[in-house]
């Protein structure tokens, strides 16, 4: 009867999953189903209850809805062209340019908006057809849009990384944000060469150099949007104010932007935005206490210090171990979203990462990158369907140029693993 809570907990959670329940509703039943069995009735239903109000009732998690308005505000806010309109001068004139301003563009996108979702999405809903009239193959240019638009979820501001601080029992928002920009960056850096080979191979277009009296105007027409990086992230770490401070003043900043300069919003259209934002971080809030709900079952169950035991008992090798931690994680991201699996695996994980000598905004930064892949790979992977919609291709068709980005990718996380000053050189540079 020892493991019966443990079985019970995963055999629930497969099935209801493999009959297509959605992934917050397959977390609470099976939450609630296990504690039936190990606790009571009414103990079982109290207690989900009382977990998901408490996980909800944390000053961080107000920064969540925020960046989501935000967000929505600069995908609908003309911010996108912008940014596209910046990479051509950058990228844009090599062989397979298209494919560098892209994924550049996702790089910048994704930095400001923080969701790998709206970055494919805007980013995408310019850059996919464009490709295509340019000569570029429709299933190439969706893959390059889907891999790149992720790197938004390690640059900051970013939702997850506030989602693991909270899993993680308070690592520094601030340290988290800084460690994420060289690991983005070269994520942005490797899908680059993968495009460029592939390019090459393909015998995809050069693009025009844009000349320099029109490369000064695009900065100059894209610098409010980039001032953004410097107002929220620059504040974060001067300690003028705290994340969440931050996403209302990066709120204020983007509808400024959005509705008064660039006017690509209508005062009669922010309502519609503000809805949106609404039913996102009601999913988004929705899964957070269900997948803290299980945390605590898991952890009622002993399932963290009993996996913590079995890895450092089945080798000595820490390069073994971080290996297994990265192909579960990789595994975990194929089926499930960012947020539960950040909230659930996160107490499994980080004691065995902090046995090992890792600092925990290390470990934050290799999670978050193993679970960015999986947003690019079937069966749950948001931004793969995304991409797939936008440039109307199917996910079969996409395969064959979407392996060779997805190397790119894991390559650049086992050099993000298993070099740990990529993460842990901004935070100490800037004492965290």
């Amino acid at each position: 009867m020892e493991y019966l809570g443990i079985l019970v907990l995963v055999v629930l959670f497969v099935v209801l999953l493999l009959l297509g329940v959605p992934i917050a509703v397959c977390i609470g039943i099976s939450t609630i189903g296990t504690m039936l069995v190990t606790i009571d009735f009414l103990p079982a239903l109290t207690t989900v209850s009382q977990r998901m109000g408490t996980a909800l009732d944390s000053f961080a998690l107000l920064a969540i809805p925020l960046f989501i308005l935000s967000g929505h505000f600069m995908s609908r806010g003309g911010i996108a062209h912008r940014l596209i309109e910046l990479a051509k001068v950058f990228v844009g004139r090599f062989s397979g340019g298209l494919a560098y301003v892209n994924i550049l563009a996702c790089l910048l996108f994704g930095a400001i908006a923080g969701s790998a979702v709206a970055a494919a999405a805007a980013i995408g809903a310019f850059m996919i057809p464009l490709m295509i009239k340019e000569g570029y193959d429709r299933s190439y240019g969706a893959s390059v849009n889907v891999t790149s638009a992720t790197s938004g979820l390690i640059i900051p501001p970013s939702n997850i990384l506030i989602v693991y601080s909270l899993a993680s029992g308070g690592v520094s928002i601030a340290a988290l944000f800084l460690a994420g920009y060289l690991p983005g960056i070269l994520m942005g850096m490797s899908l680059m060469f993968v495009s460029g080979i592939l390019a090459r191979k393909n015998r995809y277009p050069v693009g025009e150099k844009v000349p320099f009296v029109d490369s000064v105007k695009k900065f100059f027409d894209a610098l409010p949007s980039l001032l953004l990086i410097i107002i929220v992230v620059g504040g974060i770490i001067a300690g003028y104010f705290t994340a969440t401070e931050a996403s209302a003043i990066a709120v204020l900043y983007t509808f400024i932007l959005s509705v008064v300069i660039y006017r690509e919003i209508k005062f009669k259209e922010v309502p519609q935005v503000l809805l949106q934002s609404v039913v996102t971080t009601g999913v988004v809030m929705f899964l957070i206490g269900t997948s803290m709900a299980m945390s605590w079952i898991m952890s009622y169950e002993n399932i963290p210090q009993n996996i913590t035991s079995a890895l450092l008992s089945l080798t000595e090798s820490k390069l073994v171990i971080l290996l297994i931690i990265n192909v579960v994680l990789l595994g975990v991201g194929t089926f499930m979203d960012m947020t539960p699996a950040v909230l659930i695996f996160t107490p499994i994980f980080l004691p065995v990462a902090v046995e090992l000598g890792l600092d925990p905004v290390h470990f934050g930064i290799i999670m978050i990158m193993n679970l960015c892949i999986g947003l690019c790979t079937p069966p749950v992977g948001t931004v793969l369907f995304v991409g797939c919609g936008i440039a109307e291709t199917s996910i079969t068709k996409m395969v064959k140029p979407l392996i060779p980005l997805l190397i790119g990718m894991i390559f650049t996380l086992l050099v993000v693993t298993f070099v740990p000053e990529l993460s842990l050189l901004l935070p100490r540079l800037f004492g965290f």
